[in-house]
């Protein structure tokens, strides 16, 4: 038998997990005490796994987050009012289960925006699809796909995914195109998928910021209705550690 053209085959058909572990074990005599049963199921583990690292690799790319942060860098010694118990039970992820939102509140630099891509990463590592947007960038490109007639295929795409990330909402005032796109996007996910929402600015006030009362009243009661909120304080930790640097 071939062990080279063996390996070669396996590459071939994109079986790069076992032929990883196939040839280290011929160049360091690994696994000799194996039996052949033993030593396929370990070839099939291998394989599954290095699949199941593409497809979260993947995931993370398409969500297109502005930053790659785990959940084991999280920092709840900072004085921001963030409940540990609360975030990690989040990281759970049982809200996507159920179809619940989160909503993040608090001034500039606190570290919403992190919080809310951890939470998307670990969503990606137990391969849900995520979306991050900064809201605004959301809208321009609404009306790009309105002007262009790829609306529809954008709420399609965007409804296929398990957990949207809306950043920085209500910083830029919404138009009547906003508030239509925000209202069919919360109207697709209402009740099948989740969406976590990051904003400087308190719910109480998200109302006025989205205009016309009774798009609003619709926008909010989907939005709100079923969220998770995490309401942060303090100081700028960008702004501490430019300081301390």
């Amino acid at each position: 038998m071939n062990q080279n053209s063996t390996i070669e085959k396996m590459k071939h058909l994109r079986l790069f997990g076992m032929a990883e572990t196939y040839h280290q074990s011929l160049q360091d005599h690994l696994y000799q005490d194996y039996t052949l049963d033993q030593f396929t199921a370990l070839l099939v583990d291998q394989e599954w796994e290095e699949r199941q690292n593409r497809r979260i690799k993947s995931l993370v790319k398409q969500a297109s987050f502005r930053s790659q942060i785990s959940s084991h860098d999280i920092d709840y010694t900072t004085s921001r009012k963030l409940d540990k118990n609360q975030f990690e039970r989040l990281l759970g992820l049982n809200f996507l289960k159920q179809a619940e939102n989160i909503i993040f509140t608090g001034p500039t630099g606190v570290g919403k925006s992190h919080l809310a891509q951890a939470i998307g990463i670990a969503a990606c590592q137990m391969l849900y699809k995520v979306q991050y947007y900064n809201t605004a960038r959301l809208m321009e490109e609404v009306k790009i796909a309105k002007l262009d007639g790829t609306y529809v295929k954008l709420l399609k795409r965007i409804q296929k995914m398990n957990l949207l990330i809306l950043d920085d909402f209500g910083l830029n005032p919404f138009d009547q195109y906003a508030r239509q796109a925000m209202m069919d996007i919360l109207e697709d996910r209402y009740g099948k998928a989740s969406t976590i929402v990051v904003s400087q600015i308190p719910v109480a006030q998200w109302h006025g910021t989205i205009g016309e009362g009774t798009i609003a009243d619709a926008i909010l009661d989907r939005l709100v209705h079923a969220s998770h909120r995490i309401s942060l304080e303090g100081e700028s930790l960008r702004k501490k550690k430019k300081l301390k640097g």
